[in-house]
């Protein structure tokens, strides 16, 4: 029987593109560095070991520039497709699989096979002629922590790695708790651009209502762990590990946990058990060990029917898949494991997706099952990481609060000209999509935040992205010109279902801030976190604003940082200015 057919497209091998500053010098380094054959990391012998932090460490005698040098080439052939997609604003679409670019040849490997979904950016749009804008919410951080573990580890991440939205939600921000029967409140707020004078944010926020402790609905939980041979890495395997014991220390006995171990073959490691048998549960996930090739589909349906062979409607009910990515044996047809995943979802079984590694991490995949499933995706770069994730966040991980949550927007034609909505590319909605209760949509966890940026031209601005037509209308419909900036409209469901709730305010101009420094920490922290996408991404859109400015909008922003996740992307931030320098040194950024 021939092999699945997956749906990626492949490019393994780039010697080298044009950049902006190349010197003759900088062409011939590329020549020399980035045309080679490089081979797996999982597979060779000798390949550095990953570090502490589930970081893969380079060699000493590596300097910074040889690390990044052998990517320039190709990042900016992808930054420069990314302005050239931006600026032509074609149909929206999110085929999966760019690659990553190739590594070093400090990291001799076969394949490079990291892969990422390959979606357009939003374009600017004319209100006059497109005045709704209509998406699908989204809690996921998997891209934030995956560019992290990338930036430490030396190298700037490819444009389809970075998702702004999951940047703006990596992070928790000051809203108000939800009241009376809403499980969510909304925030709005208006200010001025940071990276242009002739624009200005509108900021979309909503809380999820906390819970207390012990509030927590009883869990019943099938961990789904790959232990292929491509997960024989620290970073991998001993990683997923730790970070399992930590959610079991969090369950109870009410809880019921299960494991299913998948490579070549499935099978059953742990059956359904209380929650508060700590030691059995540790002794199960100490067991696993990684070998073989990795049997996806086939560790999916096992996993699902053990969920459902205990599952309670009362209850919280999930397959837990942790995982590299690379399901590369069984059943791994995308469509047959789309249709099982939503089939599972509807008998009210979610998934939530655990990212490990490098080298074959398949983001594209993870995000595509984990959209489906009405989980969550989230990558595993670090201990501190999968507390966060696993402890700190369980409720929200967990726990949904308002299942297939969608956002409208209509600006008004008399007071907004153009708008963009920064990130969110895999959760853009039709129009008509808001009222058809048959849609499924993002749903949000308890305590969690989610945050939307838009971009916006009012009416009058300067120095608009799209010129009048000559033969167009004259006037834009001059509706609440003084009063309403636009209109928020948002559909949710109770978390057991049924017909759709429907929340609306209006965003008035008198709202709005003159001045950015007038913002909230909110708004000006979540613009600090796009911008950062947006420089990541080398998105048109951000003119002379840099990193040093990036540094100015978040240090201010942070507030107390208890956390201190704040404080560590601002780190990151100099990173990738010192990164970003040495791939090129004439650049002024």
């Amino acid at each position: 029987m021939p092999a699945p057919h997956l749906p990626f497209k492949h490019s393994s091998s780039h010697c080298f593109g044009r950049r902006r500053g190349l010197t003759l010098l900088g062409m011939g380094l590329l020549l020399v560095l980035g045309c080679h054959s490089p081979q797996s990391q999982d597979t060779q012998a000798g390949a550095p070991p990953p570090d502490a932090a589930g970081v893969s460490s380079v060699a000493s005698n590596e300097s910074a520039a040889t690390r990044v040098d052998d990517v320039a080439a190709e990042t900016a052939v992808r930054r420069a497709a990314f302005q050239d997609k931006a600026l032509a604003a074609p149909a929206l679409s999110a085929p999966l699989g760019h690659w990553h670019p190739a590594p070093s040849p400090a990291y001799p490997r076969t394949e490079q096979r990291e892969r990422y979904p390959d979606a357009d950016p939003n374009p600017v749009k004319l209100v006059r002629d497109d005045p709704v804008s209509t998406f699908s919410i989204d809690v996921d951080s998997a891209a934030y922590a995956n560019v992290r573990r990338l930036l430490t580890g030396g190298s700037l991440p490819t444009p389809d790695a970075v998702r702004v939205e999951e940047f703006i939600n990596y992070f928790s921000y000051d809203y108000p708790q939800p009241q009376g029967d809403a499980p969510f409140s909304v925030t709005t707020e208006v200010a001025p651009s940071p990276w242009n004078d002739d624009r200005s944010l509108l900021l979309v926020g909503l809380q999820g209502l906390r819970l207390a402790p012990g509030e927590r609905k009883p869990a019943n939980l099938v961990f789904l762990v790959d232990v292929s041979g491509s997960m024989n890495a620290a970073n991998k395997l001993p990683l997923l590990q730790k970070s399992l014991e930590l959610l079991t220390r969090e369950l109870g006995e009410r809880d019921r946990v299960s494991i299913v171990a998948y490579a070549g073959a499935a099978g059953e490691v742990l059956a359904p058990t209380a929650g508060d048998e700590t030691r059995r549960i540790r002794d199960a996930i100490a067991e696993l060990r990684a070998g073989g090739s990795t049997n996806g589909g086939a560790g999916i349906e096992l996993a699902y029917r053990l969920a459902g062979s205990h599952h309670d409607p009362e209850a919280i009910n999930r397959v837990i898949l942790a995982t590299d990515g690379d399901f590369n044996v069984g059943t791994t047809d995308q469509d047959a494991l789309r249709r099982l995943v939503e089939r599972k979802r509807r008998a009210g079984i979610s998934l939530t997706v655990l990212g490990f590694g490098a080298g074959n991490y398949n983001d594209a995949l993870m995000q595509e099952l984990a959209q489906i499933g009405d989980g969550n995706a989230a990558y595993i770069d670090s201990i501190a990481e999968a507390r966060r994730v696993l402890v700190d966040e369980l409720g929200g991980t967990l726990q949904t609060i308002a299942k297939d949550v969608k956002i409208q927007v209509e600006f008004n034609p008399g007071a907004v000209r153009e708008y963009r909505l920064l990130g969110y590319e895999t959760r853009m909605l039709a129009r008509e999509d808001f009222n058809n209760d048959a849609v499924d949509a993002g749903d949000i966890g308890a305590g969690h935040a989610v945050t939307a940026l838009y971009e916006l031209t009012l009416s009058g601005a300067a120095n608009p992205s799209i010129d009048d037509l000559r033969y167009g209308a004259a006037d834009a419909k001059r509706a609440f010109a003084g009063e309403e900036l636009a209109y928020v409209k948002l559909r949710y469901k109770a978390p057991g279902g049924g017909s759709s709730r429907l929340l609306e305010r209006a965003v008035t101009r008198d709202a709005a801030a003159i001045r950015l420094d007038g913002a909230s920490r909110n708004l000006r922290f979540a613009a600090a976190a796009a911008g950062f996408a947006e420089l990541l991404r080398g998105a048109p859109y951000l003119g002379d604003f840099g990193y040093a400015e990036l540094a100015a909008l978040a240090e201010p922003a942070r507030g107390r940082d208890r956390s201190g996740y704040r404080s560590e992307f601002l780190q990151l931030v100099r990173t990738a200015q010192s990164l970003d320098a040495l791939q090129d040194p004439l650049a002024s950024r």
